[in-house]
C-alpha cells in the first residue's frame, strides 16, 4: 500500500513507523521542513523528493486540528484518485467545513485513533503507539465503500481495533471519555501550584494517575476543544451540578449541623464513580476484571526492579497492571502488582520467599 502522510508530529510519525514496519510505502511531508525530514531519519517513511514519485493510495492528514479540513481539501484536489482520511481528534467540524467548501465527500472518510502520549513531536512517536487501541472510522453517506475499506484496512494494519462512528456521534463520546478528562486533570493540577514545597511532597500514586495527562500541550488542546465545545459543555454542564451538589453537603457537614442527606449525597457520589470505573474495557478490550494488588517493598537502586520481574516470571505469575510509587523522602519505593485473585497468596508467598518484603 501506498500511503502518504501530512503532519509528522506524534502521530503522523508513529503511523510511518508502524506502517513501514508492515511493508508499506510510506511518504512523509509537514509544513516544516525539518520535521518531516526527522521522521525520516526516525525511520518512519521517505520524503517525496526520495525515489521514485508514486500516486498515494490513501493520504493520512495528521495535522492540528484548526488546519485539517484545509489539508483535507488540499489533498483531495491534489491527488484525485486518492482516498483521503484525517486522524483529528474531533470529526464534526471538519466534516462541516468540507461540506461548507463542496468537497468530494465520496473519497473522503473522517478517522480518529484513540491513541497518544503527554509528549509530542516526531521524536516521542513509536511504531506500537496503536496496539490494540481503538481507530474510529467515520465515513459521511457520500463515502464509497472502497474509500472506507482503504481506511479500514491501514488502522488494521498498525494494530487497532477499528469501530464505526458517525462523526457527530464520536464527538459525544470523546468528549466523555478524552476531553474532559484531559480538562478535569488539568483543574485539579492547576490546585497544585500554589501549594508549598511540603504539601506537594505529600504526593502519592492518586495524585500522580489523576495528573498524568495535565502536562499535556496547551495549544493542542486549546484547537480540540474549541473544535468540540458543544459536546465538552454538555459533559461539563453534568460534571459542574455533581461538584455544586458536593459542594454543597460539604459546606452543611462543616456547618457542624446534622446536615441529613449530605452523607448519602458523598457516598452516592463515589458509589456512582466506582460504577462508572467499572464500565472501562479491561485487558485487551475485554471486559473489566477486578485484580488484587500485591505490593512490595523495593529498593530505589539500579537492577531491583529487574530482579522483582524476573522472581514473578520464575513464580510463573502472569502481572496485569503495575504501578511504583516512591516514598516520601525514602531510598525505597513500594512496587503494585495487580494480578489475578487467584494467583495473589501464590505470589505473595513467592516473593517473601526470594527475600522480598511484602507491604500490607
Amino acid at each position: 500500500m501506498r500511503v502518504h502522510v501530512v503532519g509528522t508530529g506524534l502521530v503522523g510519525t508513529s503511523l510511518g513507523l508502524a506502517l513501514t514496519r508492515h511493508g508499506d510505502e510510506v511518504t512523509l511531508e509537514d509544513a516544516i521542513a525539518t520535521h518531516a525530514a526527522l521522521a525520516r531519519d526516525l525511520g518512519a517513511g521517505r520524503l517525496p523528493g526520495e525515489g521514485e514519485a508514486l500516486e498515494p493510495d490513501l493520504v493520512v492528514v495528521a495535522t492540528p486540528p484548526d488546519v485539517t479540513a484545509a489539508c483535507v481539501l488540499t489533498a483531495l484536489d491534489r491527488w484525485p484518485s486518492a482516498a483521503v482520511t484525517d486522524v483529528s481528534s474531533v470529526k464534526g467540524a471538519v466534516l462541516a467545513a468540507l461540506r461548507a467548501a463542496g468537497a468530494d465527500l465520496a473519497r473522503y472518510c473522517g478517522s480518529h485513533p484513540m491513541a497518544g502520549r503527554e509528549r509530542s513531536g516526531a521524536v516521542s512517536g513509536r511504531h506500537d503507539l496503536f496496539d490494540g487501541r481503538a481507530w474510529v472510522v467515520s465515513p459521511t453517506d457520500e463515502t464509497l465503500p472502497e474509500v472506507l475499506d482503504l481506511v479500514t484496512d491501514v488502522a488494521g494494519a498498525v494494530g487497532s481495533v477499528v469501530r464505526r462512528l458517525p462523526a457527530q456521534e464520536h464527538d459525544r463520546a470523546v468528549a466523555a471519555v478524552s476531553h474532559v478528562p484531559q480538562l478535569a486533570a488539568s483543574l485539579v493540577a492547576a490546585r497544585l501550584e500554589a501549594l508549598d514545597e511540603d504539601a506537594v511532597a505529600l504526593a502519592g500514586q492518586g495524585l500522580r494517575d489523576v495528573t498524568r495527562i495535565a502536562a499535556s500541550d496547551p495549544g493542542l488542546w486549546t484547537q480540540i476543544l474549541a473544535g468540540n465545545a458543544g459536546a465538552v459543555r454538555e459533559v461539563l454542564e453534568g460534571l459542574a451540578t455533581d461538584l455544586r451538589a458536593v459542594s454543597e453537603a460539604l459546606a452543611a457537614l462543616e456547618a457542624g449541623t446534622d446536615a441529613p442527606g449530605a452523607r448519602g449525597t458523598i457516598a452516592t457520589t463515589i458509589a456512582a464513580g466506582n460504577a462508572g470505573h467499572a464500565r472501562i474495557p479491561g485487558k485487551h478490550g475485554a471486559a473489566p476484571t477486578a485484580y488484587t494488588t500485591v505490593r512490595v517493598l523495593i529498593p530505589d537502586e539500579p537492577g531491583h526492579l529487574g530482579r522483582l520481574f524476573a522472581h514473578v516470571a520464575e513464580i510463573g505469575t502472569n502481572i496485569e497492571e503495575f504501578h511504583l510509587d516512591h516514598g516520601l523522602g525514602q531510598p525505597f519505593g513500594i512496587a503494585e502488582v495487580d494480578v489475578v485473585p487467584a494467583a495473589a497468596t501464590e505470589l505473595a508467598e513467592g516473593l517473601a520467599a526470594r527475600g522480598w518484603r511484602i507491604h500490607g
